[in-house]
């Protein structure tokens, strides 16, 4: 029987190897056991193996008919055969109605037992009809299979894009998500279909409000041009995007929906962000030389008249007075030494350096202060990191500077942790503290020079943007999220270098 079976399978497909006619042996193997479809194949084999020999392609054609009915007679699942190929679902057409077999692919030869019901029957269907008739009917059978290559085509578009593709329906129910907005969003398909469009907005009324504008354009006019906004991922973490809709037309051409794009665009606002912080420091950098240099010189001579009349005065109270003046003659000078740091980036020599030790240092340093009695650190320092090429006096002044400014923000009571490791790339030190937070206005203007949010004389505004400016030119980042009551997080990362 086997041997039979691939004999007539070799002649019936001319070129096809008896290799590949024996792998296509094993899958009606099962079927075979059953004694009638033995009894039928046995019995007409010889039959059939002649047909092929004479070129009567529809004799053949209408053989296959026959053993097709009689599997299915026999209950036989050969939807399992279909469901093991995925090309070739014309290829009995092309078989039957091509002499020349010389060309074909052993893939479309397994492609025929593809559709081998479908495409039979349909054969035997339009059999006896006039040749119109079975022209309309191999006609609409092609065009059935281009539909589905471009359907298949689309589909791999849409799911290996990286952007989000979705899709909602007229009551604003999601119906389609890709792999883009899986990847983006952290969500998967099941957890998103028939959930409302506006579980990923932030909150506010704005976000409804644009929405409704929205859906009105896509309406009226068919599409929405790009619109940047937020959306809301599965961790909570708001992101900027960019997005444009398309209005869904249904049969009668009325709204039934909208296909939305969505691309992440935080990743462009950060780096934009750090420009304009880079453009606005230079500018203030040359306005602070020069203040510097104009207060400098007549404070140092107003300094020294101070100590001079410290020496030579007699009289309790004037003494007590020129006291406080040199207090506020020693304020300003830090000041304006603080503005020539920020406008001249002082000299300095860089090191390999391993980044924990320096956060250590700092931590040693900060204790000192006397407010740090009731303050709970809780530490997770990896030690022997990569190291990093930094002047270590002045990553300590960054250390340093967010550590007292975690220290104001708890407000001397409440925990502060700090931890470094590393990554493929970079290693980074994180300083957390649960203080009182910042609203997003504020953490939008920390790095501004001057920009403050403590008691007059209590802070200059320049620390942050010092720190910023020390850890750019080490080509490192320094990056901060808070929220209002819930405290603050600073990520200092550094590039790794080899020893």
């Amino acid at each position: 029987m086997k041997k039979l079976l691939i004999e007539l399978l070799t002649r019936y497909f001319k070129n096809i190897s008896e290799s590949w006619s024996a792998k296509l042996i094993p899958i009606f193997a099962g079927k075979l056991s059953d004694p009638q479809i033995r009894t039928f194949v046995d019995s007409s084999l010889n039959v059939f193996i002649d047909v092929i020999e004479t070129g009567d392609y529809k004799a053949a054609d209408q053989y296959l008919i026959e053993t097709y009915t009689l599997f299915s007679q026999a209950n036989l699942n050969l939807l399992e055969v279909s469901q093991l190929f995925s090309q070739g679902r014309f290829a009995v057409l092309n078989f039957i109605e091509k002499d020349a077999m010389s060309n074909t692919d052993p893939v479309i030869l397994l492609g025929f037992f593809d559709e081998l019901i479908e495409q039979i029957y349909a054969r035997y269907c339009v059999l006896h009809q006039d040749t119109q008739m079975k022209e309309l009917a191999l006609d609409r059978d092609r065009l059935a299979y281009k539909l589905e290559l471009n359907q298949q085509y689309l589909k791999s578009i849409l799911h290996s894009s990286d952007q989000a593709i979705m899709m909602v329906d007229q009551n604003e129910k999601f119906i389609t998500w890709n792999k883009g907005a899986e990847k983006i969003f952290g969500y998967t398909e099941d957890e998103v279909l028939g959930k409302p469009s506006t579980f990923l907005f932030p909150e506010g009324d704005e976000y409804i409000k644009e929405l409704e504008q929205i859906i009105r354009d896509a309406k009226e006019i068919g599409f929405k041009s790009i619109v940047e906004t937020q959306r809301r991922k599965k961790n909570g973490e708001l992101i900027a995007v960019r997005l444009s809709v398309s209005r869904l037309p249904n049969n009668n051409g009325d709204y039934a929906g909208r296909s939305i794009i969505i691309k992440d665009y935080s990743e462009f606002k950060r780096l934009q962000a750090q420009i304009d912080q880079s453009e606005k420091l230079a500018v203030i950098g040359q306005l602070a030389a020069g203040v510097a240099h104009e207060i400098g010189n007549p404070l140092t001579s107003i300094s020294s008249l101070v100590q001079i009349l410290q020496r030579r005065s007699q009289d309790s109270f004037m003494s007590e007075q020129l006291v406080n003046i040199k207090e506020n003659i020693d304020r300003i000078t830090k000041i304006v030494r603080e503005l020539v740091d920020f406008s001249r980036p002082p000299s300095y020599e860089t090191a390999v350096q391993d980044i924990t030790d320096v956060i250590k240092t700092a931590l040693g340093i900060v204790k000192y202060d006397k407010r740090i009695r009731k303050v709970k650190f809780e530490t997770d320092l990896k030690n022997s990191l990569p190291s990093t090429n930094v002047a270590a006096d002045q990553l300590l002044q960054v250390f340093i500077n967010i550590l007292i400014n975690a220290l104001d923000a708890i407000e001397g009571n409440g925990t502060i942790h700090l931890k470094s490791d590393s990554d493929k790339k970079n290693v980074y030190v994180e300083i957390k503290d649960d203080g009182f937070g910042m609203n997003e206005e504020t953490l939008g203007k920390i790095f501004d020079p001057f920009f403050t949010t403590k008691e007059v004389g209590k802070g200059t505004g320049l620390g942050l943007s010092v720190s910023y400016g020390i850890i750019k030119r080490f080509n490192g980042e320094i990056k901060v999220a808070s929220r209002l009551n819930e405290g603050s997080s600073f990520r200092i990362s550094l590039p790794i270098v080899n020893n």
